[in-house]
């Protein structure tokens, strides 16, 4: 059984005239091409701290098969705005799981991608702790209903947003929690 105990965030872009090699350069900016990724579902474990991007990237060598939850977009289109991201709820209560959320889009800015990828996480965690809240309320109001009920402790987001760019070239952006044991 592996349970991580251990999560850090990161996120890069990459350019190249080549799909592939496009998000090669994007693994590359965000710290973690020279692993053997899997993606995973979107469950934060009981008892697991949130770390620094740097502290996590020290921990980690080259070919280690490593656990991801993790956002991906890309386009070829010139001047066209992509995003990605991983929203991450914790709760209060140490021995509860929490929640990750991967969410990607198109021309939204990266606090409006950030917001919602939280605001998922966030929502995610609330129903399973019996918080309420309306679901069409704004993530400002959601956020302090959350604060208030002191269920859930913290929420935050990784996001990498980039414009397309010319001739052709691919831009992939992309967004991990990269989950450690």
């Amino acid at each position: 059984m592996i349970t991580p105990s251990r999560v850090f965030l990161t996120k890069g872009v990459g350019f190249h005239k080549e799909k592939l090699s496009s998000f090669e350069e994007a693994l590359r900016n965000a710290g973690i091409a020279r692993l053997n990724l899997v993606q995973v579902s979107s469950i934060y474990p009981p008892h697991c701290k949130l770390i620094s991007r740097e502290k996590g990237l020290k921990e980690l060598q080259s070919g280690q098969i490593t656990y991801v939850v993790m956002s991906r977009n890309e386009t070829d289109e010139a001047r066209r705005l992509i995003a990605a991201s991983v929203g991450l709820a914790i709760p209060k209560d140490p021995q509860s799981y929490g929640y990750l959320s991967e969410h990607h889009s198109f021309g939204q800015k990266n606090r409006i991608v950030g917001d919602y990828a939280e605001d998922l996480a966030a929502s995610m965690l609330a129903t399973i702790l019996g918080v309420r809240f309306d679901p069409d309320a704004s993530w400002d109001e959601k956020r302090e209903l959350w604060k208030i009920s002191g269920k859930i402790v913290r929420t935050r987001n990784v996001t990498q947003s980039a414009y397309g760019r010319k001739n052709g070239y691919w831009t992939t952006v992309v967004a991990a929690a990269v989950l450690l044991p």
